[in-house]
C-alpha cells in the first residue's frame, strides 16, 4: 500500500475520517455544499502520523503504560503524558513528509486580497485532526490543539509536530479512557488552512444546546478571531432564531478581542469603548448565517456545532462537528400509524420503570413487543407517545391526573408544553381514536369525593397469582423443545401471552383495587384528621408483596450462613461465579450452598435494570448478591426477618386502631370510620400485589433470554457470530433474520456497540419532544428550607444518618443506619432496603417499586431528587423528611 502524506481538502469527505482525522473530514464534506465557504487547505495525513510514530518505538512501552492508569489519577496521566508529548515533538519530521507539506503549501490558492496577507510571509492556521473526533458519539471539542496566525514553511513544519504531540494532551488521554477507547486506535492528522482574519466569529448551534430544540437555532458572536469566545475571554452577543426571525438577542460589552499579530500569532486588544456594545453581527447577518447552518446540517444529517468568520466579503465556516450533547429525537414512520410529521410529545418508560440507563436493542425491542402500548427507542431509551391523550379533553386531565399522583415532575413538565398553546392541538371531545378518559385515569375520580373506590374480592390476588404460575410454567416446559426459526415462531405466540396475562382485567383490577385504596386514604385522612400520608404506615407488612419477601427471605440465608465463620470468610474473598460448587468443600458449606441456591431458585431472574433482558441475572452473576449476605450476616441478629415483618404489622394495627377511633370522635365519624375501614382492608389486601406482575414479566423474561442465549450460542459454534452477547446488539426481528440466513452485518454490530456506549453519557429527559426538546419538570415549591434538595415525598417519617451514594448495587457497602443515595431503585435493589435507615433517589414515583418497599418497610423516603447523587457526598451527613418530600444536607 502506498502512503499518502498529504491531500487537498477538496479530495476528501466525511467518510474518510481515518485517512484525514473527524476535523479534516468535515471540512472536506464543508468544501463540497453549495454556497458554503471554506478558507482553501490541505490535510497532513494519519499516514504521516504513523509513519512519524514508527521512528520511535519506545512511544509503545508508554502506551501501554498509559492504558493502565485510573482516569481518575491526574497526576500520574500529567506526568506521562507529558513525556510522550516530548517525545513526539523531539522526532524529526522525515524528508519526504517535510517535502510534501511544503510543496502542498506553495500550490494553496491566496485569500481574497482584501483579506491581506500579513507581512512578507502568507499565514496559516494548522488545526489538529484526530480519528476519534467530531464523531457523531464523541466529539472530542477541545481536547487537542490549534493554532492561528503561523508564518512561513519552517513554523508550519514546527506546529505540525505539535499537533501530533497534542493526541496526548492531559485532557485528550483522560477523555479517551473515560470514553473508552484505546490510545492505540486513535492517530492524528493535521489541517492546514489559509488564514482568514475576521471582523466576527463565533459559534453557530443548529438545534438549543441546552432545551435540545432543533427548531431553534442559536449564534454566538464577538469581534475578531473566535479564540476570545472558546478561551472565555469575553462574553458574546447571543442570538436565537426560529423559523428564519430572530426571536430574542443578548447583545455583551465586549471589551476585548484577539487578533492576529503581523510577525505571527494573536494577541488580546481592548475595543474601542464606543464599540464594545455594538451587535457583531446585525440581524439579517445572523438570520443568513442560520440559513448556511441548516445547509450544513443536512449534509450531515444531524444538528451541528459550527465555528465561522466573517470578512469583508461574507460568511467562512472553519469548521462544524456534531453536537453530541442531545438526546435524540424518536425516529417515527408511517408504520408507527401517525408518521405525518406533526408534533409529537413523548413521555419516558424508564422513568416509569426505576431505570433509566440505555438498553441494549435486543433489550428494548423486547420490552416493545411485550409492552402494551407502542414504545419508541431513542439514545437507547424508550418513550411512549401521549400526544393524542393530550389534545383531546376528554383524556387530558385524566392523564396529567394519573402521571401527576406518580411523578409530579412529569406533570408538570408536559403543563409547560400545553401552557404554550402552540404545539399540542386541542381536538375534539370525540376525536376519532382517541382512548375514553378512563382508559388513561382508571378509577381516579373516587380520590377526590367522600365515595370510596370500587372495593375487589381479596380472593382475586390468590387466583391470579397460581394463574401466573401456571402460565410460566407452561412456557418453560413447551419453549424447551424449539431451537432455530421454530424458536422464534414460538417466542412471538408466547409474547402474545405474555401480553394476555397482563391485560387481564382481573390483574389490572387488583392493581387499581390498591392504588385507589392507597391515594383514597391519604386524601381524605389529611383533609379529616390532617395528617399526611398515612397510607405509608398501615401498608406496612402488606402480604403478598414479592419484593419486599425478596429482602426479607436474603435475611434468612444469613441467618444460615451466620454460624460457619469458613463459609463467611471464604464469601468475602468471592470473585469466581462458579463459588457455590467450592462451598460444599467447607463447614456448613452444603447448607449456605443449598440456601442461596434455594433464594436463586425463586429470585435469581432479577437484577439491576431487569427491564433489559440483556441483563445479567443473579442467576447467571450469584456473585451480585453476595456482598448483601455479607452486610446481613454482619449487621442483624438470628431471626430478624420474622421480626421486622411482625414488628411492620403491629405498627400498621396500632395506626389503624388510632385513625378509625380519631375519626370516630369527628361529626359524622362513624361513616368515615367505616369507609375507611374498607379501604384499610382494600390496601393491605391489594397493595402487595402491586409488585407481582413485575416479577411475572421479569421471569418470562428470564426464560426468552435463556432460549435466546442458546440460539446464540449455536450461531457462535456455526462462525456467524464472534460471541454470544453480540445477538444483544441485534434486535429481536435482527436476530430472528440472522438465525433464517446465517449472516450478520458485523459492521452494524460494531456500530451499535459503540452507540450504546456513547448513551450512557447521556441523560434522558421526563418529556421530550418531537423538536428535540427535553423538559424535566419542577416542583415549583416554596415551602423547603434554604438549600434543602427537592424531590416527591413517597414514605412518611424523617431520618437523619450518613448518606451511602451507591451506584451499583454490587458495591453496596452498608452498615445500619446508613441512608441509600442512589439514580433509581428497581426491585433488584429491595434486599438493600432491609440494613438501611432510609432512602434517595434521584428518579422514582409515588407508585413505583422503590417507594412501595420503602413503605412496607417504614423507611422514610424521598424519590425524584434532581442530581441526587452528584449534590450528595458519600458520607455526608443528611436528614431526610419522607413526610414532606425533602433532604437536608448537614455536614
Amino acid at each position: 500500500m502506498i502512503e499518502q502524506y498529504v491531500c487537498g481538502l477538496d479530495e476528501v469527505d466525511e467518510a474518510q475520517v481515518a485517512f484525514v482525522g473527524g476535523k479534516g473530514a468535515h471540512l472536506g464534506g464543508l468544501s463540497r455544499i453549495e454556497g458554503i465557504r471554506v478558507p482553501p487547505g490541505f490535510c497532513v495525513t494519519t499516514d504521516a502520523f504513523r509513519h512519524v510514530m514508527a521512528q520511535a518505538p519506545s512511544i509503545d512501552g508508554r502506551l501501554d503504560e498509559l492504558s493502565r492508569l485510573d482516569p481518575d489519577d491526574r497526576e500520574a496521566i500529567r506526568t506521562l503524558s507529558a513525556r510522550i508529548r516530548r517525545a513526539v515533538e523531539d522526532i524529526p519530521i522525515p524528508d519526504d513528509i517535510a517535502s510534501a507539506i511544503t510543496r502542498a503549501l506553495t500550490e494553496l490558492p491566496l485569500q481574497h486580497q482584501h483579506q491581506h496577507r500579513l507581512g512578507e510571509q502568507a499565514a496559516y492556521a494548522v488545526r489538529s485532526s484526530a480519528t476519534a473526533e467530531d464523531l457523531p458519539t464523541a466529539s472530542f471539542a477541545g481536547q487537542q490543539d490549534t493554532y492561528l496566525n503561523v508564518m512561513g514553511p519552517t513554523a508550519v513544519l514546527q506546529h505540525v509536530s505539535r499537533c501530533w504531540a497534542s493526541l496526548f494532551t492531559e485532557r485528550a488521554v483522560t477523555y479517551r479512557q473515560r470514553n473508552g477507547i484505546d490510545h492505540r486506535t486513535v492517530h492524528m492528522a493535521v489541517v492546514v488552512q489559509r488564514m482568514a482574519f475576521p471582523h466576527a466569529s463565533g459559534i453557530l448551534f443548529t438545534a438549543d444546546p441546552v432545551t435540545g430544540n432543533r427548531e431553534v437555532a442559536t449564534v454566538d458572536a464577538g469581534f475578531g478571531l473566535g479564540e476570545a469566545l472558546v478561551s472565555g475571554l469575553v462574553n458574546p452577543d447571543v442570538f436565537t432564531v426560529r423559523d428564519g426571525e430572530v426571536v430574542t438577542k443578548a447583545i455583551a460589552a465586549k471589551e476585548r478581542a484577539v487578533q492576529a499579530l503581523p510577525g505571527g500569532g494573536t494577541r488580546e486588544v481592548a475595543i474601542d469603548p464606543r464599540q464594545q456594545e455594538l451587535p457583531a453581527l446585525s440581524d439579517e447577518q445572523v438570520v443568513e448565517l442560520v440559513r448556511l447552518g441548516r445547509r450544513i446540517e443536512a449534509r450531515f444529517g444531524r444538528p451541528q456545532d459550527i465555528e465561522w468568520c466573517l470578512a469583508d466579503d461574507g460568511f467562512q465556516i472553519v469548521q462544524s462537528r456534531p453536537i453530541t450533547t442531545l438526546f435524540p429525537v424518536p425516529a417515527r414512520t408511517t408504520s408507527d400509524g401517525d408518521g405525518d410529521g406533526g408534533n409529537h410529545v413523548y413521555v419516558s418508560v424508564g422513568h416509569g420503570q426505576m431505570m433509566t440507563d440505555p438498553m441494549k436493542p435486543l433489550g428494548f425491542s423486547m420490552w416493545q413487543r411485550t409492552a402494551l402500548v407502542a414504545m419508541h427507542e431513542a439514545g437507547g431509551r424508550l418513550f411512549v407517545d401521549v400526544t393524542e391523550r393530550l389534545a383531546s379533553p376528554a383524556t387530558r386531565d385524566g392523564l396529567l391526573e394519573v402521571l401527576g399522583r406518580g411523578d409530579p415532575l412529569t406533570r408538570d413538565a408536559l403543563e409547560t408544553v400545553l401552557d404554550r398553546g402552540d404545539f399540542v392541538p386541542t381536538l375534539p371531545d370525540t376525536a376519532p381514536g382517541a382512548p375514553p378518559a378512563h382508559a388513561s385515569a382508571p378509577a381516579t375520580a373516587s380520590a377526590h369525593d367522600e365515595t370510596t373506590p370500587a372495593e375487589a374480592d381479596p380472593a382475586i390476588v390468590a387466583e391470579l397469582i397460581e394463574r401466573s404460575q401456571e402460565s410460566v410454567a407452561a412456557l418453560e416446559r413447551d419453549v424447551r423443545t424449539k431451537t432455530g426459526p421454530a424458536l422464534f415462531d414460538f417466542l412471538l405466540e408466547a409474547f402474545e401471552e405474555h401480553k394476555r396475562v397482563l391485560k387481564d382485567p382481573l390483574n389490572f383490577r387488583a392493581i387499581m383495587a390498591g392504588m385507589d385504596a392507597t391515594w383514597w386514604l391519604n386524601d381524605k385522612l389529611h383533609e379529616w384528621l390532617g395528617e399526611k400520608n398515612v397510607a405509608d404506615t398501615l401498608t406496612l407488612s402488606a402480604p403478598d408483596n414479592i419484593t419486599s419477601e425478596m429482602g426479607l427471605a436474603l435475611l434468612d440465608v444469613a441467618d444460615v450462613i451466620r454460624p460457619y465463620p469458613e463459609v463467611v470468610a471464604f464469601l468475602e474473598g468471592v470473585d469466581d461465579e462458579g463459588f457455590l460448587e467450592q462451598l460444599a468443600k467447607l463447614a456448613g458449606g452444603a447448607e449456605a450452598r443449598d440456601a442461596i441456591e434455594g433464594y436463586l431458585d425463586r429470585y435469581g431472574m432479577r437484577c439491576v435494570g431487569e427491564i433489559d433482558i440483556t441483563r445479567p441475572r443473579w442467576r447467571e452473576r450469584p456473585t451480585t448478591i453476595v456482598p448483601v449476605i455479607l452486610d446481613n450476616v454482619r449487621n442483624f441478629e438470628p431471626g430478624a426477618a420474622e421480626r421486622r415483618f411482625e414488628e411492620g404489622r403491629q405498627k400498621a394495627q396500632e395506626k389503624e386502631r388510632d385513625v378509625l377511633s380519631r375519626l370516630r370522635a369527628l361529626p359524622d365519624g362513624e361513616r368515615r370510620a367505616d369507609a375507611t375501614k374498607r379501604m384499610i382492608d382494600q390496601v393491605r389486601a391489594f397493595i402487595g400485589y402491586r409488585e407481582y406482575p413485575k416479577y411475572d414479566i421479569v421471569r418470562r423474561y428470564f426464560v426468552y433470554k435463556q432460549a435466546l442465549l442458546a440460539e446464540a450460542g449455536r450461531l457462535v459454534r456455526a462462525g456467524v457470530l464472534s460471541d454470544a452477547e453480540d445477538a444483544f446488539y441485534l434486535t429481536f426481528q435482527e436476530l430472528d433474520d440472522v438465525v433464517r440466513t446465517h449472516r450478520v452485518d458485523g459492521r452494524l454490530v460494531q456500530e451499535r456497540k459503540e452507540a450504546f456506549r456513547s448513551y450512557h453519557a447521556l441523560t434522558p429527559p421526563r418529556v421530550l419532544t418531537s423538536d428535540g426538546e427535553a423538559l424535566t419538570g419542577s416542583y415549583r415549591r416554596d415551602d423547603v428550607p434554604a438549600g434543602a434538595l427537592v424531590g416527591l415525598a413517597v414514605s412518611a417519617g424523617t431520618v437523619e444518618g450518613r448518606a451511602r451514594v451507591v451506584l451499583d448495587m454490587a458495591d453496596a457497602d452498608l452498615e445500619a443506619g446508613d441512608i441509600l443515595v442512589t439514580a433509581f431503585t428497581d426491585p433488584s435493589w429491595s434486599p438493600l432496603f432491609v440494613g438501611i435507615a432510609g432512602l434517595v433517589t434521584e428518579v422514582g414515583g409515588l407508585m413505583t417499586h422503590g417507594a412501595v418497599i420503602a413503605r412496607e418497610y417504614g423507611l422514610p423516603a424521598v424519590v425524584g431528587v434532581e442530581q441526587a447523587t452528584r449534590l450528595i457526598r458519600d458520607g455526608q451527613r443528611i436528614r431526610v423528611h419522607g413526610t414532606d418530600g425533602y433532604v437536608e444536607i448537614l455536614s
